[in-house]
């Protein structure tokens, strides 16, 4: 729409101009002679003028004897007086005419085409940015077609999520072959919400999906339904429908659901709500029309706990998928897609980059492969190795290494006996994820050292003893500093929240303390977390309150004493790799046997 109306504005100019030089060419071919005023009067002396016609500006006529074979004549008139007073000089002079009509008008039009083409190329362009240009086009749905070979995406290239693949392969199933399912009367979901964190693959499973069934694929972002304007996203939602009507079979996917499907009444203040009236909309269309027809709906949203409940019940989107983040075996799958891009070494073990990757997704899987990648370039190596997946597993996790950030002599060394004190009561616990290396490097996280535990399985149950061991483990380092030093410093400030967190845990959700089995803080329902600002709901009494504080501080308190008689007990080790430490600056199991676990 947009280049057809630049394309008008240069109608306008190139007719323009092509007038102007039609102007001058009839000028030039026309019959008349154009006369110097002064010729005028020594003809009219002459009296070889006749049918003078004499009007405002100019003055025409006949010549009884023709000049350059023109029979008239036109010039453009002068004030008498002056007309007079040249004449006596016997100067050659003549009048110039102001303008013609053509070029009258141009004058008049020319300001208003400069306004118009501004218009046309500044603010038309600042407002298609905003979604706000096209007033023609504005309620036409902006979904982009995608079909398989433009997708280039199947099952085959997602891993770690078999179950959501088995899910979604009866849709597969349907859009290929409709009469088998019809065949005993069951009909295709109308709608499947994909939920799950961010980077688990719910676009990247929508759009094998597609390509599995190698039909279109319809695919748009919630965001873009909703507009400036009143009544546009649900003009937006009716377009999208109709044009997946007239593609069926096809996927229509609807990636971020949370920002059109929002539950109505919260931050609304009216009836004539933008997002509301799209939403309506949305649900009218889930009614409408007949999943027979071949159009499936898939939305993805890692909010679910803030959609709308008329969207979420059976009849719109029947059915939820949850996609997670991977196990141990799934997070191999998805190593093996990705590693096939890179130029990997033979010897490289997935297994155990899975074993050190827990919680990663597959969006950080992805960026894992590509970092390595990036490390092993840097260093101009053939392939990518271990190390390169090692490193870039702690430059992820951890943050990159600021060799520049020069700490003082006894920082160094308090430093030291605080990550050796961590790592040594990892490695005296049982249960314990063991220790991977030992760092007084700077990172760009802003920690001065770390210990950098990773764990080779999944756990998905944990026991009371094992909460209160890793407690003990995050109070190792401080209580490292006071047998030493016989002082505390700031650098435990991060253990003591995270030991903070699982002692309130320990009593408030898991009900593993004297004040009770009762759960008096919930678990948050959201992937993406708890919001900082947010109050927690708080229904207990100021009594069983300062229970919980009490209890928690007594947890913490226990722990604290533990970590310090164990590191007693090991004073000699703490010291020897506080000293390895100092003189190698990162330390690994291998270096120093005291780091591996203690049998059984």
């Amino acid at each position: 729409m947009e280049k057809q109306q630049q394309w008008t504005l240069w109608y306008f100019l190139i007719a323009f101009s092509i007038l102007l030089m039609a102007q001058d060419w009839w000028a030039a071919r026309s019959v008349t002679e154009a006369l110097p005023y002064s010729e005028f009067m020594r003809l009219l002396k002459e009296e070889k003028l006749s049918d003078l016609r004499i009007e405002q500006q100019q003055i025409s006529g006949n010549l009884k004897e023709p000049i350059n074979n023109h029979t008239q004549f036109t010039t453009v008139r002068v004030e008498p007086e002056l007309a007079q007073a040249l004449a006596d000089s016997q100067v050659t002079f003549s009048g110039t005419r102001e303008g013609g009509p053509l070029s009258n008008l141009l004058g008049w039009l020319l300001p208003f085409l400069l306004i118009f083409a501004l218009w046309n190329f500044l603010f038309r362009r600042m407002l298609d940015k905003q979604g706000l240009g096209g007033m023609v086009s504005v309620g036409k749905s902006r979904a982009k077609i995608f079909v398989q070979r433009d997708t280039g995406v199947t099952f085959d290239d997602v891993a770690g999520i078999d179950e959501a693949k088995a899910e979604l392969q009866e849709i597969v199933s349907f859009l290929k072959d409709q009469p088998k399912y019809s065949r005993l009367g069951a009909r295709i979901p109308k709608g499947i919400l994909l939920v799950g964190p961010p980077g688990t693959g719910k676009t990247l499973v929508a759009k094998a999906v597609a390509g599995e069934a190698n039909v279109p694929f319809f695919s748009i972002s919630g965001s873009e339904f909703v507009e400036m304007f009143v009544g546009v996203g649900a003009a937006r939602v009716r377009d999208l429908f109709e044009q997946a009507r007239k593609s069926a079979p096809c996927i229509i996917f609807i990636d971020e659901l949370d920002a059109l499907g929002k539950a109505r009444g919260i931050g609304s203040f009216g009836g004539n709500d933008e997002k509301e009236q799209t939403l309506n909309q949305l649900l009218a269309e889930l009614d409408g029309f007949d999943p027979r027809e071949g159009v499936v709906l898939l939305a993805a949203t890692n909010r679910p706990e803030i959609l709308d409940p008329a969207l979420l019940r059976a009849g719109r989107f029947d059915r939820q998928i949850a996609i997670d983040r991977p196990d141990r075996r799934g997070r191999v799958a998805i190593l093996k897609v990705h590693v096939k891009r890179i130029q990997a070494a033979a010897s490289l073990d997935l297994e155990r980059i899975a074993g050190i990757t827990t919680g990663f997704s597959g969006a950080d899987l992805a960026n894992l492969v590509n970092e390595a990648a990036i490390l092993a370039t840097r260093h101009a190596a053939a392939e990518v190795g271990m190390d390169d997946f090692t490193a870039a597993v702690e430059r992820i996790v951890v943050g990159t290494e600021r060799h520049s950030h020069l700490l003082l002599p006894h920082e160094r060394a308090v430093v030291a006996h605080h990550e050796m004190g961590h790592a040594l009561a990892a490695a005296s616990l049982a249960n314990m994820d063991p220790v991977h290396k030992v760092s007084i490097i700077p990172r760009s996280v802003g920690a001065l050292g770390y210990t950098l535990q990773r764990p080779t399985e999944d756990r998905f149950v944990i026991t009371l003893q094992e909460l209160k061991n890793r407690m003990v483990v995050l109070l190792a380092g401080r209580a490292a500093e006071d047998l030493v030093f016989g002082e505390i410093s700031t650098g435990a400030a991060d253990d003591l929240g995270k030991v903070t967190d699982i002692a309130r845990q320990i009593v408030t959700r898991f009900g593993m303390s004297e004040v009770g089995q009762a759960v008096l803080e919930r678990q948050s329902t959201s992937y993406l977390g708890e919001h900082l600002l947010s109050q927690r709901e708080k229904d207990y009494s100021e009594q069983t309150a300062r229970e919980v504080d009490l209890c928690v501080k007594a947890l913490i308190d226990e722990a604290y004493v533990r970590a310090r008689e164990l590191l007693q007990e090991r004073r000699a080790d703490l010291e020897e790799g506080a000293r390895l430490l100092l003189e190698k600056e990162t330390l690994t199991p291998e270096e120093f046997p005291p780091l591996r676990p203690l049998p059984a």
